[in-house]
């Protein structure tokens, strides 16, 4: 499996507007670089980009949650390190094969497919894998 990079970093937070005032100084920006909501997965999502890597914090839309169930169980902080990919299923079989559990399948997500490493076997780690082309930071990355 060849991964391109550090796709992006999840920090799980309780309040996305009070986490913004917080980190947008330090990160030297004003707003989002790119804001959404993705509905199947519960979130509501502010990412900015540092270099070529998004940093994202995410806000459980439902109390139930994946997000809010991280924030009960272990608070807040950092919930994801997520892994660019070429493609996310052939990673995903490459991975099985070596004995990798996933967190069900691929899911969509935009344009493509991420899908989840359980963090039993990665130190504690939750990691995704993501085979997004990022259009969105070329936008972002012009003078």
């Amino acid at each position: 499996m060849k991964i391109n990079k550090v796709d992006h970093i999840c920090i799980a937070v309780k309040n996305l507007e009070e986490a913004r005032q917080i980190w947008e100084p330090v990160l030297g920006k004003a707003k989002p670089d790119d804001e959404y909501v993705d509905e199947p997965e519960k979130i509501r999502v502010a990412r900015y980009w540092v270099g070529e890597v998004g940093f994202e914090l995410m806000e459980s839309t439902t109390p139930d949650g994946d997000v809010a169930k991280f924030i009960e169980k272990r608070g807040e902080g950092v919930m994801l390190i997520s892994f660019n990919v070429d493609h996310t299923r052939r990673s995903m079989e490459e991975l099985k094969d070596k004995g990798y559990p996933f967190i069900g399948g691929a899911r969509p997500f935009r344009d493509c497919e991420f899908a989840f490493v359980h963090p039993k076997k990665m130190n504690g780690v939750l990691l995704e894998l993501i085979d997004y082309k990022w259009r969105e930071f070329e936008k972002n990355s012009e003078p």
